[in-house]
């Protein structure tokens, strides 16, 4: 996995961690089952960009601040 791959992945878990949303909630609010998010923050799958639009607005994180 690239490296700029794996900051986007930290990102996202710091973000959640940050706005206190548990994996099933952040889950659940983005209509996929917590096992597939936690795969995705302890970096095993690479998401569909589908998926990241939707982390990105559920967790109020523009796009552009997840790619910089």
């Amino acid at each position: 996995m690239e490296r700029e791959t794996e900051q986007i992945l930290e990102k996202i878990r710091q973000k959640r961690l940050e706005k206190k949303l548990s994996l099933l909630n952040l889950a659940n609010d983005l209509g996929i089952s917590h096992s597939h998010l936690y795969y995705i923050e302890s970096k095993r799958v690479i998401p569909s960009i589908d998926v990241i639009i939707k982390i990105s607005k559920a967790l109020d994180f523009p796009l552009k601040e997840l790619f910089n």
